[in-house]
């Protein structure tokens, strides 16, 4: 039996720059409007051009990398109105002179990262608790 050659998964331009972690406008026009297939998208985060080095360090950045960078939720960065792309030189500016908002929104984060992780605990005590009773 003769088996086709596989043919190369693609994805949106949005989905690729989600995968890289750049913000889409501020892509080259070329990558915002072709398909990426996934051995582009792998070569890409290997040897990344240029643009992509730049953009990973200056930015524009996506929302993701904006509330990971300031270590809140996007929530929280839509609580404060922010809702367009910010460079790292902004970011480096809020995170040295923090606003309320951001003191406060970093608070909320760590209150809900703590709560997680006591549930993540709780459940994991509860699963060797019956794995123990079931014995």
């Amino acid at each position: 039996m003769v088996t086709k050659p596989r043919k190369s998964q693609v994805m949106k331009p949005a989905t690729a720059a989600e995968k890289l972690d750049v913000y889409l406008p501020a892509t080259p026009r070329e990558f915002q409007e072709g398909m990426v297939s996934r051995e582009e998208l792998d070569e890409l985060q290997r040897n990344p051009p240029q643009w992509l080095a730049d953009l990973r360090r200056d930015g524009p950045h996506p929302r993701n990398v904006v509330a990971a960078r300031l270590r809140v939720s996007n929530s929280g960065l839509a609580r404060a109105g922010i809702t367009e792309a910010l460079t790292t030189a902004q970011i480096a500016a809020l995170a040295a002179d923090p606003p309320e908002w951001l003191l406060r929104e970093r608070e909320t984060f760590a209150q809900t990262r703590r709560e997680e992780q006591r549930l993540r605990e709780r459940r994991a005590d509860g699963d060797r608790a019956h794995r123990t009773a079931s014995r």
